[in-house]
């Protein structure tokens, strides 16, 4: 993976596809060979490519893990009730607030 040091610009043309070549260059420094998936990202006017590694499984794997143990799923459900449960009483609360 190339470093971030580097800073480089390449004119490039969009084919009428609006498909552009990946300068060699790049391609060589950032490890992107053919068959390679690419992201995109617009931020403001400027669009990065960045390489994608692995599948959409193995990216976002784990993403949503919690920092406790594992729930069953009848914890689950009691957590959930008592969340909406304490949301309740919290909006109940303030609109007797906002009444008063």
């Amino acid at each position: 993976m190339a470093s971030a040091a580097y800073t480089t610009e390449t004119l490039g043309v969009v084919t009428r596809k609006g498909q552009v070549t990946i300068p060699a260059q790049a391609r060589k420094l950032l490890g992107i060979q053919e068959g390679d998936r690419v992201s995109f990202v617009l931020e403001g006017r400027t669009l990065k490519i960045i390489p994608v590694s692995g599948s959409i499984t193995a990216r976002t794997s784990g993403l949503l893990k919690g920092k406790g143990p594992r729930l069953s799923s009848k914890e689950l459900h009691e957590a959930a009730e008592i969340a909406i449960a304490e949301d309740v009483a919290e909006r109940m609360k303030a609109r007797a607030a906002s009444v008063s």
